[in-house]
């Protein structure tokens, strides 16, 4: 029994280590075709290239110098930065819009090259085929699925994130190369002080919890990576720091900040909604507006309308058109066509009209990543029908996903840079600003200003417009 016992774990752990490969070789480069195949790469040239230019200064302080990296600014609001575990480094806009200076973000990234380094990655990957392992020892010694599905699920909690020593290593990496490229060391305690800021304004102003990915994800607590940074910055000697690649400020004037998920934006007759990353065009001349749920069109000169409204997705697997009659419960469809738009699945149909003056009525239901998108016309009296279907069938058609194009005119908000005026507060500048609330705080939190700050007459600060 031992020697059976033996044979089948010794099987087990073969397998495991088979489909679990210890590298993330090409991980990064199909991240990237990934990314930039749905449009969330930042596009802006001089960005990316700026980017570029400061990882390659921190690089050419590692062991890695003779490697060839690729860093990439991602068109995206979280306040995010990571590694696939080779040679590429991803970053947000959302997070570069807190820094006011180059040191800062070179800090980050050579804090994440410092996971590449340090092979932290396949440290995680070894944990996560070691808790496999024990899952399959637990099975064969009891015979229990369910000791299988626990090791998987410990495991996976263990594996989200870097572990502490993997934090701190890359910390301590990141600060020796930084001082390496002539950058102030003091940014990576201000890289660190910036999420600590921005974790108390979500938690104690907004009332909501952050979640932090990449860089931030599973790090130790910020007061304990404060205290331990300033301990290795005090132990650097620099005579002098080195001027920056270009002007951090200059370059973030102008910036796109966060996104209009909230509620969308109309501009000429066609919807954007960052949100959910989709676009949707009305007829010229028609007036259209919106709220946080849904947007309506309306022709000046005809009783009608035409409307579209994100839905609950079904509890159960449904197509669209088991969606409208088995989840909306509609008995009143005719005339159903089950088709695609662009390359997700849709039912268009007409309602049937009982009565009174509306002449017609129209339903489609389109599936967008699993999202449900619910259209809506109606047609009132003595106007024409045809037209009308026509019309209705263009708009649900015009529905598409959004690419960067797309993400460029949707996002009205951009980083705006000013000098500060004597008498000037924070209080002051928010008044007017296209911030949904607590305008005043997250001023304060983007210029490193938290709690209490505020601007002195000549201060270079960032602004909301």
């Amino acid at each position: 029994m031992r020697s059976r016992v033996s044979l089948i774990l010794g099987v087990a752990i073969l397998a495991v280590l088979a489909v679990s490969p210890a590298t993330h070789a090409g991980r990064g480069s199909e991240k990237y075709n990934e990314l930039l195949e749905t449009g969330t790469i930042y596009d802006d040239e001089d960005w990316q290239q700026y980017v570029q230019e400061v990882g390659e200064r921190v690089l050419a302080q590692t062991p890695h110098r003779s490697r060839t990296y690729t860093f990439v600014l991602l068109d995206d609001t979280m306040i995010n930065a990571f590694t696939m575990g080779d040679e590429y480094v991803f970053l947000s806009r959302g997070l570069l819009a807190y820094f006011t200076t180059e040191d800062q973000l070179a800090a980050v990234i050579g804090h994440e090259i410092g996971h590449v380094v340090g092979r932290h990655s396949s440290s995680r990957q070894g944990r996560n085929r070691f808790g496999q392992v024990l899952g399959w020892l637990g099975f064969i010694a009891t015979s229990s699925p369910s000791m299988l599905d626990l090791a998987n699920t410990l495991t996976a909690a263990a594996s989200a994130g870097y572990g502490r020593g993997d934090e701190l290593e890359a910390d301590a990496f990141g600060l020796e190369w930084i001082s390496g490229a002539g950058y102030n060391p003091q940014a990576s305690i201000e890289a660190i002080q910036i999420l600590r800021d921005d974790h108390l304004f979500q938690t104690n102003v907004m009332g909501r919890p952050t979640q932090y990915h990449g860089i931030f994800r599973s790090h130790p607590e910020h007061m304990k990576r404060i205290h331990d940074m300033h301990q290795q910055v005090d132990a650097v000697v620099m005579d002098s720091v080195d001027p920056p690649v270009r002007d951090y400020l200059e370059m973030i004037d102008g910036m796109v900040f966060g996104e209009n998920a909230a509620t969308g934006v109309v501009k000429d007759n066609r919807y954007y909604h960052s949100g959910y990353r989709v676009v949707v065009s009305f007829p010229k001349g028609w007036e259209v507006g919106n709220s946080r749920s849904e947007v309506m069109g309306r022709p000046t000169n005809q009783n009608a309308y035409i409307s579209m409204k994100r839905q609950k997705p079904p509890e159960v697997e449904q197509t669209p058109k088991e969606y409208v009659t088995q989840t909306l419960k509609r008995d009143d469809v005719e005339n159903g066509v089950e088709t695609t738009i662009g390359e997700y699945p849709a039912f268009i149909a007409d309602v049937k009209v009982a009565e009174g003056d509306v002449l017609k009525r129209k339903i489609a239901v389109v599936y967008k990543d699993g999202g449900v998108y619910l259209f809506r016309g109606e047609l009132g009296p003595k106007d024409d029908v045809e037209a009308f279907e026509k019309t209705f069938e263009a708009v649900v058609r015009s529905f598409r996903a959004m690419d960067a194009a797309d993400q460029k005119v949707a996002s009205t908000r951009r980083v705006v840079v000013v000098e500060a005026r004597p008498g000037d507060t924070f209080a002051k500048l928010a008044v007017g600003a296209p911030i949904s609330g607590n305008g005043e705080e997250m001023l304060r939190v983007i210029n490193g200003r938290y709690p209490n700050g505020e601007p002195r007459a000549g201060d270079l600060i960032k602004l909301i417009r």
